[in-house]
C-alpha cells in the first residue's frame, strides 16, 4: 500500500495511505529535558531504544480493549515488526485537545486547588480539558468555553466526558489486577466527517501517572511490569 509522509511528530510521524486511513510510525524519541524522560514536557529530550515498541504494544491492548467495550477510537490494525498503527481519519477539535481524567489530587491539579484538598485524595473520575499551546502553557477551558468559541458542540463535550471516564476506569481496572494503582491519564479525541467523537493517538505509559506501593512508577518501568 502507497504511504506519503504528511506530519512528522515529536515520538510519532504520520502518512497518508491510499485507502483514505492513516499509518503511524511510533519513534523511539521521548518527551523531556536535559536528557531526563518527563511526559509534560513539550520537546523531545531523548532517545530510549524499545519505547516505541512498547508505546505500540500497551496502545494496541487497550484500543482493542476499548473497542471490545463499544466505544468508538481511531484503531483499525497494527504492525509490531514495523512499529506502525493504522488509524481511521480524525480531526482534531481546535487545535488540538488534551483531556485528563484524574483519580487521586496530585500534580497541576493539586497546585491548583491546595486550598481544598490534601495531596493524594481521592477524585471522582474529574475531567479536565486544556488547549495544546505550548507558549501558553496549555490553558485549561471549561465546557462553556468549548462551546462559544466554536470549538465543539455540548453533545460532543459530553459524549467525550463520559467516553474519557468510561476508558479511564478500563484502564485503571486492568493496571488494579497487577497491583498498580493509577492517578490520572492523558487522553486525545477527535471526530470523524459525520461528527461522533472517537478516541484518537495512543494509550501508552507515557500519559499516564501510576504508583506501586505508595511509589510513582516511571513510564519505562511500567511498560515493563505490564508486560511481565
Amino acid at each position: 500500500m502507497e504511504k506519503k509522509l504528511v506530519y512528522t511528530g515529536k515520538t510519532k510521524d504520520v502518512f497518508a495511505l491510499d485507502n483514505g486511513h492513516y499509518l503511524l510510525k511510533f519513534k523511539d524519541d521521548c518527551t523531556g529535558k536535559d536528557g531526563v524522560f518527563d511526559p509534560g514536557e513539550n520537546s523531545v529530550g531523548l532517545t530510549i531504544e524499545g519505547v516505541g515498541d512498547v508505546n505500540l504494544r500497551m496502545s494496541i491492548y487497550f484500543f482493542e480493549k476499548v473497542n471490545a467495550a463499544g466505544i468508538n477510537t481511531h484503531f483499525v490494525s497494527a504492525d509490531l515488526a514495523n512499529t506502525t498503527m493504522e488509524v481511521l481519519p480524525a480531526k482534531v477539535f481546535g487545535k488540538g485537545l488534551e483531556v485528563i481524567c484524574r483519580h487521586k489530587a496530585v500534580g497541576s491539579f493539586y497546585r491548583r486547588y491546595s486550598d481544598y484538598i490534601e495531596e493524594g485524595a481521592d477524585l471522582p473520575a474529574y475531567v479536565e480539558m486544556t488547549f495544546k499551546n505550548d507558549e501558553k502553557g496549555d490553558p485549561l477551558v471549561t465546557k462553556d468555553g468549548l462551546v462559544d468559541l466554536g470549538v465543539m458542540t455540548s453533545k460532543q463535550y459530553d459524549d467525550m466526558k463520559e467516553m474519557t471516564q468510561k476508558i479511564t476506569q478500563i484502564v485503571a481496572d486492568d493496571l488494579k489486577e497487577k497491583g498498580l494503582i493509577l492517578y490520572d491519564i492523558k487522553f486525545e479525541f477527535g471526530y470523524a466527517p459525520d461528527g461522533s467523537v472517537m478516541l484518537i493517538d495512543e494509550i501508552a505509559s507515557g500519559n499516564m501517572r501510576v504508583y506501586k506501593d505508595g511509589q510513582y512508577i516511571d513510564p519505562m518501568t511500567l511498560s515493563e511490569l505490564f508486560f511481565a
